[in-house]
């Protein structure tokens, strides 16, 4: 898969996460097992794409002359993380969830630019 395509899988699955975020309520008990079973099985797919994505995104930007820096990606990987969390246990103001979810947008945006321009 390339990265443009991991690109696009991955804001699909953002659009789930922010939707789950913003139409579920916090788990009552966030220690329940049964609850972090569901969550593992959930986010399980989700983690191997990000940690896909960051070694192809990685290799990308130091390959070429882009307006991604190599820590933004490292930086992405781990919001992408948080968000991920987040989404399930639902345990961060919204403001903050929409500036992570922003903030993955724009790195995403100038990535699939520069691969345009590639």
């Amino acid at each position: 898969m390339e990265l443009r395509d991991k690109i696009d899988q991955l804001t699909k699955e953002l659009e789930k996460l922010k939707e789950h975020y913003l139409n579920n309520e916090k788990p009552e008990n966030k220690k329940d097992r049964e609850f972090f079973i569901f969550v593992k099985e959930q986010t399980t797919p989700v983690y191997q794409l990000i940690q896909d994505w960051e070694v192809e995104a990685t290799a990308f930007v130091k390959q070429r002359k882009v307006r991604v820096h190599p820590q933004q990606v490292v930086s992405t990987s781990e919001n992408l993380e948080l968000l991920l969390m987040h989404s399930y246990y639902i345990d961060v103001k919204k403001k903050r969830y929409m500036e992570l979810y922003k903030s993955i947008h724009y790195v995403f945006d100038l990535l699939l630019n520069d691969l345009e321009s590639d």
